[in-house]
């Protein structure tokens, strides 16, 4: 665990290779919260975080939420996306389970455009599911809203497991 101390004292170059990978493949926020530094508490921290992302332009967050794997898959795993789906159980799918998880990916990029994002952590694969389901006939803004929401809540859970309270 990080301290703020040490975090706030960083150079924006270290600050970059020790947060770059909160957002997915998406070292740019880490560095627009850099400037935004010095966080006077870890909760401020992920707050300079979400004022990164809000900040941006449709086209940056586009390309965020793009950067985020489908669920139950492989592919671009970050060490963090790796461990985020394995605590919910989601590599140890049974082959009907990754057979819906599939089928699911498919008919939500096909309507939105993009990976269904769902901040994984405390949730189960049947609890994820269900929000696959429900979340499919959201409108198309409100979906990009909550997308946008999730990850900003996987950006929370990162830097909680990195930085001390």
């Amino acid at each position: 665990m990080m301290r703020l101390d040490a975090i706030n004292a960083m150079t924006a170059e270290a600050f970059i290779a020790a947060f770059g990978d909160v957002a997915e493949h998406s070292p740019w926020v880490a560095a627009a919260a850099a400037a935004l530094r010095p966080f006077a508490s870890r909760d401020a921290m992920v707050a300079a975080f979400e004022t990164a992302l809000r900040s941006a332009g449709p086209e940056a967050k586009l390309a965020l939420i793009r950067a985020h794997p489908d669920l139950a898959t492989r592919a671009r795993l970050t060490d963090d996306s790796t461990r985020e789906q394995k605590g919910a159980g989601l590599d140890t799918l049974s082959e009907a389970e990754l057979a819906r998880f599939t089928a699911l990916n498919t008919r939500y990029r096909s309507r939105f455009g993009f990976p269904f994002i769902f901040a994984v952590r405390g949730a189960d694969k049947h609890q994820i599911l269900d929000s696959f389901e429900a979340r499919i006939g959201n409108s198309s803004e409100a979906e990009l809203a909550m997308a946008l929401t999730q990850v900003m809540r996987i950006f929370r859970f990162r830097i909680e497991d990195r930085v001390a309270p």
